[in-house]
């Protein structure tokens, strides 16, 4: 029996997750897209803790024009800028069993100009 576009998703997702796991010194930058929103944050696997999210429906995010991948682009600066106020400057990337594509990609290139290494 074919799986389904989710559980696809969740199959790539754990296996990207035996390899990327976030540390102190390089926590995890995670991504979850739904079909109107999207949402990143970065994580301390180790202590499980969140250190800086953000997301399309943060109050300054959701009141901007654009399309979804440029809101995705305020997203990924957004949640940079709280990351490297909290002390972070280098990640790993979790795409999260999404294609590097689209708002995806957006998200990841939005965090780097706002000065995170990844």
């Amino acid at each position: 029996m074919a799986l389904t576009k989710n559980e696809r998703r969740l199959r790539i997702k754990n296996r990207i997750r035996k390899v990327v796991s976030g540390t102190e010194t390089r926590p995890r930058l995670t991504v979850f897209r739904s079909n109107k929103e999207i949402y990143a944050q970065v994580v301390n696997d180790v202590t499980g803790e969140t250190i800086a999210a953000a997301s399309s429906r943060d109050k300054d995010i959701a009141s901007s024009k654009g399309n979804k991948t440029e809101v995705a682009a305020l997203v990924g600066k957004a949640v940079a800028e709280k990351a490297i106020k909290a002390g972070v400057e280098t990640i790993s990337f979790d795409r999260g069993g999404y294609l590097y594509h689209g708002r995806v990609k957006s998200l990841a290139e939005g965090a780097r100009e706002a000065g995170l290494k990844f």
